[in-house]
């Protein structure tokens, strides 16, 4: 029996088995002080080139103010280059500052000021790298409530610049939707403003507001020109295009880049719709950039903002179904890998999304709501870091794969190896060949799952949470009944007799095939959790570390098996009934809350978070009502067919 036990251990082990914005050249760093120098003379610039044909036409000032604006722009940019560090291209860019200069001053065709400027700001890049860009993907949600309590009231709720203060203001409000000037304006211009303000005018800085804050309300001023539709065949034309991908590579690219720029290199048509696909969605840009996990993160923000954009539209229903696809569409997919990495902040992420599920069933303020969005946000941004390419070292990727299986395969080994020591003491060996074709089934059946999962269709975020949340309950079922009747027998003075009367009826061929499926859905379950976690690690490079920790956790699992076959058989029947059924009654506590947390988990159970309550999730504890629930439920089973057991014994 132990060599099939060994079996069992190899066929295991063989089943098993963005970078810097800037470019390399940038390594000269640049001071705090003249990067924000650089910064602002490049959205200056911008600025300028989108602006300065509503101040002259024809070469003849159309508006006083905005050309007043357009020169005393220039003077700024000349000023602050002048202020630069002394660099190679230093001079040029003096020289062509003053020339822009002069030519707002002569009152230069809006075409040459465009080029001027355009020139100015590739050559200032070039000598001074600085990240002109967000540092993730804006928050687009939140960008949306932003809008609506700082500047609604002025452009409009719809972004059309008619909004109830407009009339009053000498200056009027830009139009947002007006789409012939969102061509011709980079985000980064319109960040520029809203960090900047307009002198003269209504419009105010906000350089008050974190700069996450204003990036995300720069991308919401950019989106209202485009529609809905431009939005859908957008996706569509940047999932089907790698051309277009490798024209906006990253956030750089797309904060910098105009449509009116883009649409001279696709077609201006195509360019409209994926710039709003993008500026809605900016995370599909660093999704693309951070792989299959920034993808699955960049999921996750999505539909928690569709959420709570849902909710705030009084939709409960669909911002409900959005915060669960958030999870298993998102999140859910790279749970394993994060897990193997950083467990605590895997268990922090997934029972905040679950809170946030139970907040919408609860009906709190919206505004509540978007708070705990924010905070999941940041969240986020720490697995984002965890899962970052190269964030991988062997030692962690040993650790996580170690970890890994010997967590999982300790709670199946755990209850193969009872029964068949049970089968072993009861000499029952004939029955034995149930639970073996049991857990060599459930391993050949998790090959098949990793091929299908690998190289066929994958398996779903609930389909998992599904799974093991069924097989989970299942076990727990037969373990309850088992370890009741275990504790029974242990009672018992006269086992011998049990045992030579009628376990031979009690193990006939039902209670053999019982024996099968428990040995199957057990050790399936943990074999399909570890082939999740396993698959996530060998994608993350480090192969040969992630087989030296599971080489490592297969001998201490091994060593675990031999000493419990090796002592159980020493232990007096009565003792080892005892103490299996107390082992069974431990294990079925664990199932229960690991059962419903991961029903809870596939939306099948609501959830009630318990804040005083910690998440041990090795022993099945999670905080909410339902999962403590039932683990009390089977506590108190368990405790009522120990008693009712005592009780027989004492009437016998």
């Amino acid at each position: 029996m132990v060599r099939r036990l060994g079996g069992f251990l190899a066929i295991l082990l063989i089943i098993v088995a963005s970078g810097l914005m800037a470019s390399p050249a940038a390594a000269q760093a640049l001071e705090p002080a003249t990067a924000q120098r650089v910064g602002t003379t490049w959205k200056l610039l911008d600025y300028i080139a989108v602006d300065y044909e509503g101040a002259v036409s024809g070469g003849k000032v159309t508006s006083d103010g905005e050309y007043a604006e357009m020169q005393e722009f220039a003077a700024t940019i000349a000023d602050e280059l002048d202020q630069l560090p002394d660099r190679p291209r230093k001079a040029e860019l003096v020289r062509e500052a003053r020339a822009l200069h002069d030519q707002i001053a002569a009152k230069a065709p809006a075409a040459r000021i465009a080029s001027t400027s355009h020139t100015i700001s590739g050559v200032l890049l070039e000598a001074y790298p600085v990240p002109v860009a967000p540092s993730r993907a804006p928050n687009v949600a939140r960008g949306a409530a932003l809008f609506a309590d700082n500047c609604a009231a002025c452009h409009g709720a719809s972004g059309n610049g008619k909004g109830p203060d407009a009339a009053g203001l000498e200056t009027p409000p830009i139009a947002f939707t007006d789409t012939a000037r969102a061509r011709k304006r980079s985000l980064a211009a319109l960040e520029q403003v809203i960090s900047q303000g307009i002198d003269g005018t209504a419009m105010q800085s906000f350089r008050d507001l974190p700069a996450e804050d204003r990036w995300a309300l720069a991308f919401r001023a950019g989106a209202f020109a485009f529609s809905q539709a431009d939005v859908r065949r957008g996706e569509t034309l940047w999932q089907s295009s790698a051309d277009i991908r490798a024209r906006i590579p990253d956030l750089k690219a797309l904060v910098t880049t105009t449509p009116e720029a883009l649409g001279e290199q696709i077609g201006q048509a195509r360019a409209d719709a994926v710039m709003a696909y993008l500026r809605a969605h900016p995370e599909a840009v660093t999704a693309r950039a951070s792989g299959d996990a920034g993808k699955a993160i960049a999921t996750t923000r999505a539909r928690l903002g569709e959420s709570v954009d849902a909710y705030r539209s009084g939709d409960r229903k669909r911002a409900k179904a959005l915060a669960l696809s958030a999870y298993l569409d998102g999140f859910e997919p790279i749970e394993p890998l994060l897990s193997a990495k950083d467990a605590g902040l895997m268990a922090n992420i997934e029972t905040r999304m679950g809170a946030f599920r139970a907040a919408i069933g609860d009906g709190i303020a919206p505004d509540a709501l978007a708070t705990q969005a924010g905070a999941i946000d940041t969240l986020l941004d720490d697995a984002e870091r965890a899962l970052a390419p190269g964030a991988s070292s062997a030692v962690t990727t040993f650790a996580g794969a170690f970890a890994v299986l010997l967590r999982e395969g300790l709670e199946a080994l755990l209850i193969v190896v009872a029964m068949l020591a049970f089968l072993e003491k009861a000499d029952r060996k004939d029955v034995l060949r149930y639970v073996h074709g049991g857990w060599t089934s459930a391993l050949v059946a998790g090959g098949a799952t990793w091929l299908v999962a690998t190289y066929a269709i994958g398996i779903s975020g609930a389909s998992r949470e599904l799974t093991e949340g069924f097989g989970s309950l299942f076990a727990a079922v037969v373990l309850l009944s088992v370890g009741i009747w275990m504790h029974g027998k242990a009672q018992a003075g006269q086992w011998q007799r049990y045992i030579q009367e009628k376990l031979a009826r009690a193990l006939g061929g039902q209670s053999g095939w019982l024996l099968f499926g428990l040995a199957f859905v057990v050790v399936y379950r943990e074999v399909f959790e570890t082939i999740l976690f396993f698959a996530a690690l060998w994608s993350q490079g480090n192969g040969a570390a992630m087989l030296a920790g599971t080489v490592a956790a297969v001998l201490v699992l091994a060593g675990v098996a031999w000493a419990m076959l090796r002592y159980s058989r020493q232990l007096p029947i009565a003792s080892f009934f005892r103490y299996s059924s107390w082992l069974m009654a431990a294990l079925t506590v664990v199932l229960a809350g690991k059962g419903v947390a991961a029903l809870q988990e596939a939306g099948w159970i609501d959830i009630a978070p318990v804040s005083f309550v910690p998440r041990l999730s090795i022993v099945g504890l999670f905080p909410t009502l339902e999962t403590v629930a039932a683990q009390i439920l089977v506590l108190l089973a368990l405790v009522l067919g120990f008693a009712v057991n005592r009780r027989r014994v004492a009437a016998d």
